[in-house]
């Protein structure tokens, strides 16, 4: 189980896409057309073989769109989660009375979208690929599209929530996961590869707030900058 992919959501799709390939030294790997459905458009990159996304409403009605508005503009919006059973996922939710937002069975990977007014902090979903290496969200040729130069994956995802413990101990409850204190007042939930911290947050601004990203020149960790609403901080 392990921090795979981390979405944003933009006004301007291409702008934002621009600044995360000149930050981090990475490229597009593909645009989904399937993201039509939710009234989006999207651009896909890899940070080697972990993933941003960056969506952009083409609908005013979208639930990104209205999502946008709650937090004032551009802001992170989803984790993505690898997870290895969705049946387990599936009946882990309903056990914990989450419903499932959306849910698609695929040959080589099975999502689950589970709703974020019942999970709380953010928008998750959990998928489970096959192979475990693939990841079709990212479209056939994302191993050719992989720059490293620069960052090298994506080391934790903060949300902020209003209730950072109750929130952080629902979601480990679905990931089957402990939850540890993240110093100086948060929660965190370890994955076999990366992390998801819970930090205090506004009510009705709760969402993903900053991405750790590992970066392959040590003398740059320390470092941040803020993109498409979202802190992005260099470990």
């Amino acid at each position: 189980m392990r921090l795979r992919q981390v979405a944003l959501a933009a006004g301007d799709l291409d702008a934002a896409v621009g600044q995360l390939c000149a930050t981090l030294g990475i490229r597009v790997a593909f645009n989904d057309p399937s993201v039509g459905v939710f009234g989006l458009r999207n651009a896909v990159l890899p940070v080697g073989d972990t993933f941003l996304e960056v969506v952009s409403p083409v609908q005013a009605d979208a639930a990104a769109a209205r999502y946008m508005a709650r937090r004032g503009g551009d802001c992170g919006y989803m984790v993505m989660v690898q997870s290895e059973d969705s049946d387990v996922d599936r009946r882990r939710a309903a056990e914990l009375d989450v419903r499932v937002a959306w849910s698609v069975d695929l040959d080589d990977i099975r999502g689950t979208h589970l709703h974020p007014r019942d999970l709380g902090g953010a928008l998750l979903s959990l998928d489970a690929a096959v192979p475990p290496q693939s990841w079709r969200w990212a479209g056939p040729v994302w191993q050719s599209r992989v720059d490293t130069g620069v960052a090298r994956e994506l080391a934790a995802v903060d949300i902020a929530c209003a209730d950072p413990e109750a929130v952080a101990r629902r979601w480990a409850a679905l990931l089957g996961r402990g939850v540890a204190v993240c110093p100086p007042d948060g929660f965190q939930i370890v994955l076999d590869r990366g992390a998801v911290r819970f930090t205090a947050g506004e009510r009705g601004a709760e969402g993903v707030i900053a991405v750790d990203v590992a970066v392959t020149d040590r003398a740059r960790a320390g470092g941040e900058t803020t993109i498409c609403g979202t802190r992005f901080r260099f470990v």
